[in-house]
């Protein structure tokens, strides 16, 4: 399960239907729950992305406002099993801040994230407006493709998928934004050359549209050239947050060795990774950056370990940005990451020895155990400085609490 932005534990649960303003107004007189709102931290915290575990309510939509207004936004009200998770995008919350809230009928007009099956995967929509798409029956691995940012551009690499005037047409195998590995028992996940193996996408399920938020899971197969022979298994669950200048996705991929031990090599060639817009590419001189937690750019960025990375660049006359920030809990947290000034943007916890790091970057993983790794994605507008992804990674670790307030 992906690790809950609150309480560390991933939040998906079969889909709630947005309720009619009709409902909203229905629901008027129930016994509403008021809930704390708390940042521990000493740093004021903009656009958060929160999950929590509430008291049972009706699944739908929902306003949280503190009393004199000085806190307010719409949340999604939804079920997990036999729980009720709240989801929400909070504008802003102050350093060192405890403010109670109310829950109450919404009368605002916040943007709706949908997620419906297709032909491929599925479609992930805002508005009605495409996101983007999970692509999992064309290739040899699932993907996200297009990724459309806040300022309505796409913001990854449209090749191999389409032909763009101006793309870089190399490295057909980076398919827009995936997760694969170059050396798994020694077969190549990450190249689409002879030999290589197949992910196939087993199950959809849990998938979750409401204000602001979506989410649903995948089970996966990693299977060897024969295209029948199984490797290990993974869990990808995604969530989906809608901010005003941001959007945002969380991943959290579990490897499962379920038919043997597992061997991920030690290469370069992996693992969660991006294509950028070619625009982007900070080799063309165009603007383009790489930027890491520590500060360095560019080359200097390659093979280092770090919290995040933010590849900035412009994108139809804008600057704008995706930052993919590490979670604390991941496997080999803070990852390497495999990002180069011609457009690849990549997390690698398995290639120490490429990225001279004076170690071995192979993992063996057991018969039966797993391991879990955890990433944001923030597409942004503007500079790193100017989208604070420093502020955003500190908002990722050590996110608000919303706790509810027991009743006298």
């Amino acid at each position: 399960m992906i690790r809950n932005t609150v309480v560390a534990s991933f939040v998906c649960a079969c889909s709630a239907m947005i309720p009619a303003l009709s409902s909203i107004s229905a629901r008027a007189s129930e016994p509403f729950q008021k809930f704390r709102v708390v940042n521990s931290t000493d740093a004021e915290l903009k656009s958060v992305p929160v999950v929590a575990a509430i008291p049972a309510i009706e699944p739908g939509g929902y306003r949280l406002e503190s009393s004199d207004r000085s806190l307010g936004f719409d949340v999604e009200v939804f079920r997990e099993g036999d729980q009720t998770k709240l989801a929400a995008v909070i504008p802003a919350v102050a350093a060192k801040s405890d403010v109670e809230c109310e829950l109450g009928p919404s009368s605002h007009k916040s943007p709706k994230l949908s997620i419906e099956r297709d032909s491929d995967g599925l479609m992930i929509a805002i508005d009605s407006k495409p996101f983007t798409r999970y692509i999992a029956k064309s290739g040899p691995k699932p993907y996200f493709f297009p990724v459309v940012g806040p300022t309505g551009s796409r913001y990854t690499r449209a090749y191999p998928m389409e032909n763009v005037a101006g793309e870089d047409r190399d490295h057909p195998h980076q398919r827009s934004f995936w997760f694969t590995h170059g050396s798994v028992n020694g077969i190549d996940f990450w190249a689409e050359q002879k030999g290589h193996g197949f992910i196939d996408m087993i199950t959809i399920d849990k998938v979750v549209s409401g204000t602001r938020f979506g989410s649903f899971e995948t089970t996966n197969r990693w299977l060897a050239a024969d295209h029948q022979t199984p490797m290990c298994d993974d869990r990808r669950a995604f969530r989906f947050f809608v901010a005003d200048d941001s959007r945002v996705i969380d991943s959290e991929i579990t490897l499962t060795a379920t038919y043997g031990p597992v061997v991920f090599g030690d290469t370069k060639e992996g693992a969660f990774g991006l294509r950028v817009a070619s625009s982007m590419d900070a080799a063309r001189k165009g603007g383009g950056k790489i930027t890491n937690a520590e500060g360095l750019t560019n080359d200097a960025a390659w093979g280092k370990p770090s919290t995040w990375v933010d590849y900035t660049g412009p994108v139809e006359g804008k600057i704008v940005g995706i930052a993919i920030l590490n979670h604390p809990s991941s496997f080999r947290h803070p990852t390497p990451w495999h990002v180069r000034p011609y457009g690849l943007f990549a997390a690698n916890p398995f290639g120490d020895h490429d990225f001279k790091l004076g170690r071995s970057g192979a993992y063996t993983l057991e018969k039966g155990r797993s391991i879990t790794l955890s990433y944001r994605v923030i597409l942004h507008q503007g500079s790193t400085e100017q989208s604070h992804v420093d502020s955003s990674y500190q908002a990722y670790a050590e996110p608000p609490r919303i706790v509810p307030v027991e009743r006298k």
